[in-house]
């Protein structure tokens, strides 16, 4: 990749700092993250894949998601190290494994990650999934971990709303910073009723996979008329598109994975791009929102 001047990548993280969405305590946090999952488990990218985050961190994506499982610790130990000497600018994002979310198992795997990350504390620690373990046992386990500084905040991740609303009736379960979903325009479905939820209850989602794994996840994304001729309107590839397409509204975080500088350049500056009224209402009609009730997808 050509070199970049010091002015553009500070135009470019001035933009992204500029958009933020506010968690339920009032912190801010840039809508555009880093995701991470698979990252760490090729030995031969791992230079690379390292420059890529601290990029990404310079473009303003100060937001990073990891997860115990993703790559059996191999990306949070892969992050680690990346944030050596910036972790005080940095939002870290960790995610715990359903069988680890008991009392039993959430303090060992929690300190497991944070020597893994080399740091002191999670920003956000989540469940990665909803598991056999009741979700009142979770949620005390959390809120020690809170007591202990271990970590800020807790949340969820892949829960449908009748998860949520069920996580809302139990004690401290309001507490419950946000909820990671799959998330992009081929993959609407949350539109139904979960996200209006959330926002009812001022809790952001988080997206993952907002460009649909380069649009593995929906054949015929990417190529989509609709899609290529709103990214030429605005001199941007597709992908581009679909990111600006997640990020359009205050209440979306969006943690694209990105393994080159390329890539995480490319996605930062899906920021610039303000879709209008009639971009949205095109791309509704060649992707429109559900109209019942359809399983949450997950990947």
């Amino acid at each position: 990749m050509a070199e970049i001047d010091s002015e553009r990548i500070e135009n470019i993280r001035n933009n992204n700092l500029k958009y933020r969405v506010k968690l339920p305590d009032g912190t801010l946090v840039p809508r555009l993250g880093q995701g991470t999952w698979h990252l760490g488990e090729n030995p031969a990218r791992r230079k690379s894949e390292i420059e890529t985050l601290k990029f990404g961190v310079e473009l303003g994506m100060t937001l990073i998601d990891t997860a115990e499982m993703y790559g059996n610790g191999s990306s949070e130990i892969l992050v680690g190290e990346a944030i050596k000497g910036i972790r005080d600018k940095l939002f870290i994002v960790s995610k715990v494994y359903p069988h680890n979310a008991g009392l039993k198992n959430i303090f060992r795997s929690c300190e497991n990650s944070l020597k893994r990350l080399n740091t002191d504390h999670l920003d956000l620690y989540l469940l990665h999934w909803r598991g056999s373990i009741p979700l009142e046992e979770t949620i005390e386990g959390m809120e020690k971990l809170i007591k202990e500084g271990k970590i800020l905040r807790w949340g969820v991740s892949n829960f449908d709303i009748d998860d949520m609303k069920e996580l809302f009736k139990l004690g401290n379960g309001e507490h419950c910073t946000t909820n990671q979903v799959l998330y992009h325009l081929g993959s609407r479905g949350i539109e139904y009723d979960l996200l209006s939820w959330q926002e009812e209850n001022h809790m952001p989602i988080m997206a993952y996979c907002p460009m649909a794994k380069a649009g593995e996840l929906r054949r015929g994304l990417t190529e989509n008329s609709t899609v290529r001729d709103i990214a030429a309107k605005y001199g941007v590839k597709p992908l581009q598109i679909l990111l600006a397409w997640c990020m359009r509204s205050n209440n979306v975080i969006a943690i694209p994975k990105s393994s080159t500088k390329e890539h995480v350049l490319e996605n930062a500056q899906s920021n610039f791009v303000e879709l209008t009224e009639e971009d949205l209402q095109q791309l509704d009609t060649a992707f429109p929102k559900p109209h019942k009730k359809v399983p949450l997808d997950i990947v």
